[in-house]
């Protein structure tokens, strides 16, 4: 199966690639900029700005015509900020919706046109989007943009045989976050590897009968 893995460079997607490449699919991997993917050597990213809807669908189409018709799209690509509703601007408030909801919409516009019968398209919402708590309404807002995406596409995509569901992590155990929150205990944080296990059961067959669902990937995995 070709796979068209986006946010591919981050600790989440380099998860990601790893676990679609253990089960031996073609995989193109997309992100800011070109390189390896760390922890899969056979696997280099190509550099797309998916801000950029002409970019995001030329590089897709090529990438199709090298390596055939997509069997499931997997949007990692994503932003956060904490600012709460006070501090917050009409710009915070846009960036957000442009990295969350433009990127997804972008690659979504791309890669749809070129998934087979029987693929499939997987997003990351979030499991702090409903309710937002202090600091997160405007990434909250953004990812139940995207989880209402999910829930339309995959009403409007039935009759191709397409399903779209996405998953909804809560803080994932990235070098990043540990980091930026150094007094948090990431005890009960998620694992990049746990959630990529999801991505990939939801993106195979075996999840044939999941439509429009927005899993949780909250356990300490």
């Amino acid at each position: 199966m070709h796979v068209i893995i986006t946010g591919a460079a981050g600790e989440l997607g380099r998860a990601v690639v790893a676990a679609f490449a253990r089960l031996g699919h073609s995989i193109t991997a997309i992100d800011q900029a070109e390189g390896p993917v760390d922890g899969v050597p056979t696997v280099r990213t190509i550099g797309v700005d998916l801000g950029d809807p002409h970019r995001a669908r030329a590089a897709i189409a090529d990438q199709v015509a090298t390596h055939g018709k997509i069997g499931a799209l997997v949007h990692l690509v994503g932003g956060f900020n904490w600012i709460p509703v006070m501090d917050s601007t009409l710009e915070d408030w846009s960036a957000l919706h442009a990295v969350n909801i433009g990127t997804t919409l972008n690659a979504i516009h791309a890669a749809t046109p070129h998934i087979c019968a029987g693929g499939s398209i997987v997003c990351v919402g979030a499991a702090g989007a409903q309710p937002a708590r202090a600091g997160m309404a405007p990434y909250g807002a953004a990812k139940a943009g995207v989880a209402r995406i999910v829930e339309a596409l995959s009403e409007e995509l039935k009759g191709r045989k397409i399903r779209v569901n996405a998953v909804a992590p809560a803080i994932i155990d990235t070098a990043r976050n540990r980091a930026d929150m150094p007094d948090a205990d990431p005890a009960d944080w998620t694992s990049p590897d746990a959630i990529a296990d999801v991505i990939a059961f939801l993106a195979g067959s075996s999840a044939r009968a999941i439509n429009g669902a927005l899993v949780p990937v909250t356990n300490n995995g």
